[in-house]
Formats: C-alpha cells, sequence, structure tokens
C-alpha cells in the first residue's frame, strides 16, 4: 500500500482497526484508506477466499478472520482474535450489512427479519462486544457504523432503509450512553457507490443509479475511505453522535415516484432475484 492521497503521513499510525464486511466494496475502500494511514487493520466476513485475496492486495499490514457478525459466538470470536494479534483495538468500522431488492409489498416477513438480523442486530453486537472486551477496558476508541442515503427511503430496499434508520438511532443513543467510557460514536450514511456490488441488482437500477445523483456520478469508493480516515482521527471524536451523509447532494433528491430510471418497462420496480437464504 502506497501513502494516503490527501492525509499526513502516519496519521493513524498505532491504530488498530476492525473493519465488518472488509472483503469486498466500501469495506475494503476503508481498509485500504486505514492502513494508508498508518493503520494496523483486521478485515473479517465470511468468505476466507474473498478475505484472503483482500489481504493480499492490502498488504502486510492487513490480516482477517471468517466470521458471521449475526451469530454471537462467532461475534466474539473476531474481537477476541484481533485483541490476541494486536492487544488493542481502537476504531470498528461496522461496514457488514445487505438487502435485496424488491417493492415494498412483496418483501416477506422472513426477508425483513434477515435485513434486521444482519444490519441491526449485526451492528449491535459488534458495538457491544467491542466496547466491553476493548474500549471501555482502554478508556478511548471510536465507532462508525455504515447506513445508507437517501433517508427518506429507496425505491425497493425499505426493509434496508428501516434497518438503517434503526442504527441511526442507536449511534445517537450509544454516543450518549458512552461518552463518560472515552468513546466516540458516528455514523456514515453511504450514498450510491461505483462497487461490484451494484452488479448485483436489475439492469435499469445499474444504469439509472448515477442519474440520481445531483453530483451527476457514482461516488468513488476511495471518498468513502477518506471519510472513514477522517472520522478515525482525533477530529472524529468531535463528531461523536452525529450522522454524515456522503452521497453528492443524493438526500436532496426528490423526483417522482418511483424514479423512471428504476422502473421496468411496465413501470413496476423490479424484484432482485435471490439466492436461497441470501441477504446480500
Amino acid at each position: 500500500m502506497g501513502s494516503s492521497e490527501i492525509f499526513a503521513p502516519g496519521a493513524l499510525d498505532g491504530q488498530v482497526a476492525l473493519v465488518t464486511g472488509g472483503g469486498t466494496g466500501l469495506g475494503r475502500a476503508s481498509a485500504a484508506e486505514l492502513i494508508a494511514c498508518g493503520a494496523r487493520v483486521v478485515i473479517t466476513g465470511r468468505r476466507a477466499e474473498v478475505l484472503e485475496a483482500t489481504c493480499a492486495r492490502l498488504g502486510p499490514a492487513a490480516s482477517w478472520v471468517v466470521g458471521d457478525v449475526r451469530d454471537d459466538a462467532s461475534a466474539e470470536a473476531i474481537v477476541a482474535e484481533v485483541l490476541s494479534r494486536h492487544g488493542r483495538l481502537d476504531l470498528l468500522v461496522n461496514n457488514a450489512g445487505g438487502q435485496y431488492f424488491t417493492p415494498a409489498e412483496a418483501i416477506a416477513a422472513r426477508g425483513w427479519q434477515a435485513v434486521q438480523r444482519l444490519n441491526v442486530g449485526g451492528t449491535t453486537r459488534m458495538a457491544e462486544l467491542v466496547v466491553a472486551r476493548a474500549m471501555r477496558p482502554a478508556g478511548r476508541g471510536t465507532i462508525v457504523n455504515v447506513t445508507l442515503s437517501p433517508h427518506h427511503g429507496l425505491a425497493g430496499m425499505t426493509h434496508s432503509s428501516a434497518a438503517r434508520a434503526a442504527v441511526e438511532g442507536l449511534t445517537r443513543a450509544w454516543a450518549a450512553r458512552w461518552a463518560a467510557d472515552g468513546i466516540a460514536v458516528i455514523a456514515v450514511a453511504a450514498g450510491h457507490f461505483h462497487t461490484d456490488a451494484l452488479d448485483k441488482y436489475p439492469e435499469q437500477v445499474r444504469l439509472g443509479a448515477a442519474r440520481t445523483v445531483p453530483l451527476g456520478r457514482l461516488g468513488r469508493p476511495q471518498e468513502h475511505g477518506w471519510l472513514i480516515a477522517l472520522l478515525a482521527s482525533p477530529l472524529g471524536r468531535a463528531l461523536s453522535g452525529s450522522v454524515v451523509t456522503l452521497d453528492g447532494a443524493r438526500d436532496n433528491w426528490y423526483g417522482p415516484w418511483p424514479p423512471a430510471s428504476l422502473t421496468d418497462d411496465d413501470g413496476e420496480v423490479p424484484t432482485e432475484e435471490r439466492r436461497a437464504a441470501a441477504t446480500r
């Protein structure tokens, strides 16, 4: 890994970060920028081959551990492994999350529960574990919860919009609850980014995503990484309790509903074809 494009060399020297869902997309971009700023980073996810390949790209400051944030024992093992390797944990990036594309009226109870279990349950589990095992004993730490923009609803992803809104509410509550422990908690509402994850959505969604961004383009993953690194710096502590939106003004876009760029030839919002028991 080279040096950061925008931060001073060694800006995060000595810090240890854990990035959930760090093998791909915005998680990988976050890990890359944290390493460029001098941090040591552990990435976690459910697929060993993906994590291993990502660490090969990130270099020796990166390591990986397989785990599932939805499971109590697995989440505990992730945190224990980070502490075993590094003896400290300064930054948790709760990046793991997922949803599937479908109209609100077609969301089954099982699908709703799966999205809540990952996005709300997984985030809560990791935050509480890291606070109890690492940050409160050390008297310091930063937690960044990655949520979604726009906040006025995502066409075909109302289950995820509800889950991410819950996480933003938790972020504010945790920031107040853990302030006396020296812990900052911030949410990052990510808009539409040009990542591999976009390829899983229906064609009209992929083609139309940038047209709903006033900036006129999709976000670049490294821009998200820059924001994560900024929040890991001392400035991040002053932003505790905030929701920082990075979306090219997408949160301010109010057009016809549903957006024409997200509908098929019949004017309907398409449904994503899902693998059995998948939420990503």
